[in-house]
């Protein structure tokens, strides 16, 4: 029997970021996106918070394994983005 495999968390990573709506949106180098709620997502209250000029001034960390947001000095890792569990 065979069964197919999807990448692990750690293989899979950041191209892009948007927001749209009070929505973060994640494009990942495997084709797919990630939206988020910021509103629904207790452990992104500080990105809710952020005006649209904070939230614009993002950077991917080397290889894209993060988001980080100089200007709010915090970012988020893509792991927790796809598993849905809070940094801290």
């Amino acid at each position: 029997m065979s069964t197919l495999t999807a990448k692990t968390t750690e293989q899979v990573h950041a191209k892009g970021v948007r927001f749209t709506n009070g929505t973060l949106h994640v494009r990942l180098d495997d084709g797919r996106e990630v939206s988020l709620p910021l509103a629904e997502v207790p452990w992104l209250k500080w990105l809710a918070k952020a005006t649209p000029k904070q939230r614009a001034n993002w950077l991917l960390e080397p290889g894209g394994f993060a988001i980080y947001w100089p200007d709010l000095d915090d970012g988020i890792e893509v792991c927790h983005l796809l598993d849905l569990q809070p940094i801290a």
